[in-house]
């Protein structure tokens, strides 16, 4: 990419992610959580006392409980943002907001899946109630890994400023660039190809689509992508064994977590397990070659 087209998307970059824009949209985040979190709360009131019926199973209507959901899900879109501003700074910043993602993934999950346990039966008799256990215990696991990963990294060394790291800063600022209407376009598609699955699945009486996995299955595969061309692009830049293989890892941490989408159960949550510890293990060895040179 020439320097000419860099300079075009530094600027772009610079206006779309700045710092007045982050905090419009970090205020704006807050507003819609709360609205939501109430019109979720109204919606679910006004099925209880039978003032609206819907043609297909709606279970986040059914416990006011599962009205967190909503302002979960609109916190997510802003940790997206945010991962988009960061994917210019590091890999390693870059794959910790991923495991943020994640993990909120799950809590939000718990919300959605509350209102499926059932505490009359033996409790580990019941698929729902075994689900919860693996997420408490999954989000235990990513919250205490996440803490690990982070520590690691406030102890990498901090690179020096220079023309090729520059040119591959200003690279990376183009792929957010170009990330972002992706993004948005792929999450409008799979908002809308939920709803008339959904509605499609009332008529037929088929299984209801899975709202957990509406947009993060693409979501993570877009992100598989670009952090493959981000890695392609480091080659350029760098020629130490060390950085490659760092990077490589993080991407394979990417990997694992979008294979946990199809799964469930105790698999899925040790797949994402498994990823942000390999991670972690990923990090902590490069350190160790990083003060042995």
């Amino acid at each position: 990419m020439g320097s000419s087209a860099l300079k075009f998307f530094d600027t772009v970059f610079e206006q779309i992610f700045s710092e007045k824009n982050q905090k419009k949209i970090e205020r704006a985040t807050l507003w819609f959580s709360i609205i939501g979190f109430v019109i979720h709360l109204i919606l679910i009131y006004s099925k209880k006392f039978n003032l609206f019926h819907t043609p297909f199973e709606a279970r986040l209507l059914e416990d006011p409980i599962s009205a967190i959901y909503t302002p979960f899900s609109i916190i997510l879109v802003y940790e997206i943002y945010l991962l988009i501003v960061y994917l210019p700074r590091s890999f390693t910043t870059a794959v910790s907001k991923q495991f943020e993602i994640i993990s909120l993934i799950i809590i939000r999950r718990i919300f959605g899946d509350i209102p499926k346990v059932e505490l009359d039966v033996n409790w580990l008799e019941y698929a729902a109630n075994r689900q919860l256990i693996y997420d408490l215990t999954g989000v235990l696991l990513l919250y205490f890994l996440i803490y690990l990963f982070n520590q690691r990294k406030e102890k990498l060394p901090k690179s020096g400023s220079y023309a090729r790291l520059e040119r591959f800063v200003s690279s990376k600022r183009a792929v957010s660039v170009l990330l972002l209407p992706i993004l948005m376009f792929t999450s409008i598609y799979s908002a809308f190809s939920w709803f008339i699955e959904l509605f499609n699945s009332a008529q037929n009486s088929t299984e209801i689509p899975d709202i957990n996995a509406v947009f993060y299955n693409e979501f993570f595969t877009i992100l598989i992508l670009a952090d493959v061309f981000i890695l392609l692009l480091s080659f350029q830049y760098t020629e130490r064994y060390s950085q490659l293989i760092r990077n490589t890892g993080f991407v394979i941490c990417t990997i694992l977590i979008r294979l946990s989408f199809g799964t469930t159960g105790l698999t899925n949550e040790i797949l994402i397990v498994s990823s942000v510890l390999f991670g972690l293990l990923i990090l902590r060895i490069y350190q160790a070659i990083e003060q042995q040179s």
